[in-house]
Order: C-alpha cells, then structure tokens, then sequence
C-alpha cells in the first residue's frame, strides 16, 4: 500500500481526519457517459483496496445510483470517512428529458431543489438508508449559487440553504450525529457569503483552487484559514481539460482558457511529467486542502488516477510555471 495514498491531513478544525487522494464519485454514476455497474464496482474497490478512506458522493449522482455502490463498497471497512450532500430530494415522478439525458443509467428519481429544514432532515435520513449505513460524517449542501440558479432563483434558494438547511445541519452537527457540515459547490463566491450566516467546517469546492486557476487565494483561502474551514478540492482536472479533454466548467473551453492549459502542458512535458500529474497534486500544496478527490468510472481510470498521484514531480516544474506566469505567486508548492 502506498505511503502517499494513505497520508491524511485534518480537515479543518474537526478531528476528521481525510486521506490526501479522495474517490470522487459523480462521474462513476455516469455523468454525461455510460457507466456499467462492474465498472462502478471496480473504481470503488480499486480505490479502497489502495488506501483510500475519504469517499465523497451524493443523492444527485446518478439518482441515487452512486449512494447505493458507495454504500455496499464502504459497508464492510473501517476507517472510511464518508460525505454526502443535501439539498434535493428524489421524487418518483417523470425526470425532466435533458437532466435524464445527463446521467445514462441513473435511477428513476427525479431530482428536486429543497434547502428548507425539512427538505435537509428528509434527505440525510434518506442518504442512510440509501447508503445502508448509520452514521455519515460530512453533510454538504449542494450546489448553491448564481451559476447553477440565476440570480433571482439562487436569493431564494440562498436563503432557505443559511436558514432553515443551516439549522438542520448545525442541529445534526451538535447533536453528534455528523462531524462537519458544509457546501459543495462550482464556486467560490457563494462560500464566501454564506460565512455570513454561520460556522462551516468544510468547503467541497469544485475546480475553483486548481493548477489552472488560483483566485480563492485572494478572498475565500484567506477567509476559511480564519475561521478554521477547511477545503475538499473537487474537479482537479477542471472537468476534463487538465486530464487531456477540452471542456472546462462542463463545457467547450473558451480559446484564453485553452490557451493557457496548453502553456501548462508544455512547461509539465519538458519536465517528463503528464499534465494530469501535476494537476492532481497541485492543490495539495496549500496546507488548507485536506484532500484532492478526482472522479473514475472504472478500475482502470481509478488507477491511472493513482499512479499520477503518486508519480515524483520535481520543483523545477512548479518554480517554471511560476517564471512563465503561469501560477499566482502566492500559491504554496507542493513538495
């Protein structure tokens, strides 16, 4: 087993306590592509089986489709911290055709918003059972903000999400029947508003900190190192373009965007090192990321991701990218 899989770093000031390489587990409830259930199977097993012990999913995954695998992978092992996340519930009603489109094989449940206090009780006692499981460690709501809603649709979800979602949480936060609570979501913006309205141990930010992109360095890092939150860094590969695709923010990259992620590339490829590498081992650099957790939709991707994580980049690469104006200054190196 490897050292560097089993590395854990605190994740904010909880006493939970995450492996560095997390599993990620939308895209392996077939996220834009098909995924068999062998394939799920086999991503989760290859993970755990390798050290592994940080899995995050959630009901919107698939339906339901990824809380079930995770739950019938992790039901037998110690040591597993387990997130999920809050803020739809699925109905047994007709699924809305383009959503249904975006999860092949996702199961017959129509997802629906609900921030509300009941809306977050009713979905965590559902992901339980869903799970098989009787205890989840990180509750997250999930996808709050002006990119996912609009601006008029997201002040009205905002606002059921840090009062009525936020007391759900602090309330099963208190009583003990969770560790941290936070949100997981595509941007930062809504992070930082929301540190407003109460104390959040855990930001699971989705392609936000990444070797394409630092600006959280300026207003949400600072933030969360005050008032001890801690960051779960999702989307590593920007939704495809660090690991070889041409998509960033679940569509086709503009050309800067491109632009950039090709001078990445040529500075990573004249040191021998694949650009996923150094993507995925990049925010590992700022000690305010507890753990990195890429997505794989079989044994094949999870350990592919593994061998990135554990290949040996040398500082050069990451003092050039910095020369070249690539990386924000400020960014800490890993190594």
């Amino acid at each position: 087993m490897s050292q560097k899989i089993t590395n854990l770093r605190k994740l904010g000031n909880t006493s939970l306590q995450l492996s560095e390489l997390g599993l990620g587990c939308a895209a392996m409830a077939g996220n834009h592509r098909p995924v068999s259930n062998p394939n799920i199977r086999g991503a989760l097993t290859s993970g755990l089986d390798a050290g592994i012990t940080f899995v995050d999913t959630a009901p919107f995954y698939g339906f339901g489709r990824s809380e079930h695998f995770v739950g019938a992978a992790i039901r037998n092992r110690d040591n597993i911290v387990l997130s999920t996340k809050a803020g739809r519930l699925l109905k047994k009603e007709p699924i809305p055709a383009d959503l249904q489109a975006d999860w092949p094989g996702s199961f017959p449940f129509n997802p629906v918003y609900d921030y509300t206090y009941d809306g977050v009780m009713r979905s965590y006692e559902d992901s339980l059972q869903r799970l098989g499981v009787d205890k989840i460690d990180v509750l997250l709501l999930h996808d709050i903000g002006e990119m996912q809603h609009g601006v008029e649709l997201n002040k009205r979800l905002f606002a059921d999400a840090v009062s009525g979602g936020y007391k759900a949480l602090d309330e099963l936060r208190s009583s003990g029947e969770i560790q941290a609570i936070g949100l997981g979501v595509n941007e930062r913006e809504v992070c930082i508003a929301a540190m407003e309205h109460g104390h959040w141990d855990a930001f699971l930010l989705a392609g936000r900190y990444t070797l394409l992109e630092q600006n959280p360095l300026h207003n949400l890092i600072p933030d969360c190192e005050k008032a001890g939150t801690g960051i779960i860094l999702g989307g590593p590969y920007n939704s495809g373009l660090l690991a070889g695709g041409d998509t960033w923010n679940y569509a086709k990259a503009p050309d800067d965007v491109m632009a950039k992620a090709q001078a990445i590339k040529k500075v990573c490829e004249s040191h021998g090192v694949p650009l996923p590498a150094a993507a995925l081992q990049f925010p590992l650099g700022h000690p305010i990321v507890a753990s990195v957790i890429p997505g794989a939709r079989s044994q094949a991707e999870m350990e592919q991701n593994i061998a990135w994580f554990e290949m040996d980049i040398p500082a050069g690469l990451w003092s050039d990218l910095r020369a070249e104006g690539l990386l924000d200054v400020e960014a800490p190196l890993p190594g």
